[in-house]
């Protein structure tokens, strides 16, 4: 990973270097003895060299230099100013304008180099980052998965209540309208001219005195039934006799409700209330 940030910043100077040192070798060459002109070049070559490696090394300290940082940028700009003077003079001056801005594009190379290098984590830091970005993504999908899910569920429960609440609308309209001939025919009824005659041929309780009490018709003798005719009522000490005796008629003794059920059975007649006093008096 570091290569791909210094191999660029590292061709690019050395490119600027070479192309800086020939552009001083031509151009001082044909106005002072090439020597001159090679020191020159190496001059400027080697303290843009300098700097950078100086720079180089305070970055891998963790510290800067903003004095080196100029520095190494005023040579840059240096060898940028040669190269763009020489192509202002040469007579192919486009081709050397084109290849100028070297020097800058190293330096500004550099920068982004040392800028990686600052930020750069390792790859346990790394691979912790990506698994909580991945975490992150994760819980995302599932909570939207979640809404989407409550949504529809939520949009299918409105649907069924808003369904049921029409079918329920629906049977109270058709109910009222029922309702409402009801009643229609129950006032017509009423106020009809026959109603009167009607209902006092039915029952006496509506117009006492208008018509006689019906009964149903017998046919044949009728004979008394002894177990429903209403014989004289008993004395307590009567009625205690006789629960005494039908409570052991049988072994073991009954319980109240088949004694109840025996007594009325004989024909006896008692109420309910005085039946479970003498059950209680003598049991």
């Amino acid at each position: 990973m570091k290569g791909k940030t210094v191999l660029p910043a590292v061709a690019m100077t050395a490119v600027s270097m070479v192309l800086t040192l020939a552009v001083v070798m031509m151009w001082l060459g044909t106005a002072v003895p090439w020597p001159v002109a090679l020191v020159v070049g190496l001059g400027i070559d080697g303290g843009w060299l300098a700097t950078l490696a100086y720079e180089r090394r305070l970055a891998a300290q963790g510290d800067h230099s903003n004095a080196v940082t100029a520095v190494g940028w005023s040579f840059g700009l240096l060898a940028a100013g040669v190269l763009v003077a020489h192509a202002l003079t040469a007579d192919d001056s486009g081709a050397w304008l084109a290849v100028a801005w070297l020097p800058i594009a190293a330096k500004a190379l550099w920068l982004v180099h040392g800028l990686w290098e600052r930020t750069a984590l390792t790859p346990s830091a790394l691979g912790a980052i990506r698994g909580i970005q991945q975490e992150a993504r994760d819980e995302a999908a599932v909570a939207r998965a979640r809404l989407r899910a409550e949504a529809a569920t939520e949009e299918t429960r409105l649907t069924a209540v808003t369904q049921a609440g029409a079918r329920v609308a629906r049977v109270q309209a058709r109910t009222a309208d029922t309702l409402a001939g009801a009643w229609s025919t129950l006032e017509r009824a009423r106020a009809g001219e026959d109603t009167g005659r009607a209902l006092t041929s039915v029952t006496a309780r509506v117009t006492p005195g208008v018509t006689s009490r019906w009964d149903l018709p017998v046919w044949g003798p009728t004979e008394a039934v002894p177990a429903l005719d209403a014989g004289p009522a008993l004395t307590d000490a009567e009625l205690d006799a006789l629960v005494d005796s039908i409570r052991h008629s049988q072994t073991p003794a009954l319980s109240y409700r088949e004694m109840a059920v025996r007594f009325r059975a004989a024909g006896h007649s008692a109420s309910e209330v005085r039946l479970r006093s003498a059950w209680k008096r003598v049991a």
